[in-house]
């Protein structure tokens, strides 16, 4: 493991030594969602600041959403665009959360980033979350002159559930004509097979537990629901056509056989993938740039991968 890293972890099992966590199911999810908030803003801080924002409504759902527009210093008045879900298992996460993580993409690859408030669960059950980030998507394609996205080279992209959001987006739009898309980013994507993988099997942790997935499953609650086929993106789901991916996984991250094996499903299916592995990191990692120079690495990566992928 990335030597921070371990270091983090360490000095976290250190200070929880002889206190037992409560279950997820016994706290309120605000209560989660404020702890999560405050732990990864302060492992974040140190992200471009020469980084334009904007707060915005778009189209949700069921209504307006929040969004964060990202505009990289010298931009040009029409960029390529990349919409952004952040992660948290649909049910914690927000603009905040990853707010150093998009200015980042933004500062690297010269592009504008809009990152979706979507709705969270259990508050909002499925398919809350995916019908904002499909509206909003679609929002931001019908309104890219407004916010200075160039509309024939617009992206999605997304970390754990958010590669899952990024993913069934750009399945949903496939046959679209109007709104053809032209790259997605999936991150450690939580791709949620139909059969447990290996790497979920053998690893509980670190950070992403058995615990934390079955709350995110059960905040969720999208079993049985008719539209679950935009949640499990097994192999019943036909994925040709969708637009060049990047794909990255992590060693120490359970849900990395699923991450490699959407990719090889892509590749498969006609679809021009990178995948990358980072096997010394973990879950979570683009979110915590203070703790690793592993971290700024790994998203220079990433923005050029966006960038070439809008060339």
């Amino acid at each position: 493991m990335d030597p921070h890293f371990k270091a983090m972890l360490e000095a976290e099992a250190a200070a929880a030594a002889g206190q037992e966590a409560p279950p997820l199911d016994s706290l309120p999810p605000d209560m989660v969602r404020a702890g999560y908030v405050m732990q990864r803003t302060s492992q974040n801080t140190g992200a471009p600041k020469d980084v334009a924002t904007r707060d915005l409504q778009v189209d949700g759902g069921a209504g307006p959403v929040g969004a964060r527009l990202y505009t990289p210093a010298g931009a040009p008045a029409t960029t390529p665009g990349l919409v952004y879900f952040h992660g948290g298992g649909f049910a914690i996460g927000n603009l905040e959360t990853h707010d150093g993580h998009c200015r980042r993409l933004a500062a690297y690859s010269g592009c504008r980033v809009l990152a979706i408030d979507y709705r969270l669960a259990p508050e909002n059950p499925f398919p809350a979350s995916h019908d904002d980030c499909l509206e909003a998507t679609k929002w931001a394609i019908d309104h890219a002159s407004d916010i200075g996205f160039d509309p024939t080279r617009v992206g999605v992209g997304g970390c754990s559930a958010g590669g899952n959001l990024a993913a069934s987006i750009a399945i949903d739009l496939k046959a679209d004509p109007a709104r053809r898309l032209a790259f997605q980013m999936l991150l450690y994507p939580y791709i949620c097979p139909e059969t447990e993988t290996e790497s979920r099997k053998r690893m509980d942790g670190p950070l992403l537990t058995k615990a934390a997935i079955d709350w995110f499953v059960k905040c969720l609650a999208a079993e049985g629901h008719p539209q679950i086929d935009r949640v499990i993106l097994g192999s019943k789901v036909d994925v040709s056509a969708t637009p060049a991916a990047y794909v990255v996984t992590a060693g120490y991250d359970p849900l990395q056989d699923e991450g490699r094996d959407y990719a090889r499903r892509l590749e498969a299916a006609g679809v021009p993938v990178r995948h990358v592995h980072y096997p010394d990191l973990l879950h979570d990692f683009y979110i915590m740039g203070d703790v690793s120079p592993a971290v700024e690495a790994a998203a220079r990566e990433a923005a050029e991968a966006m960038k070439a992928a809008f060339s």
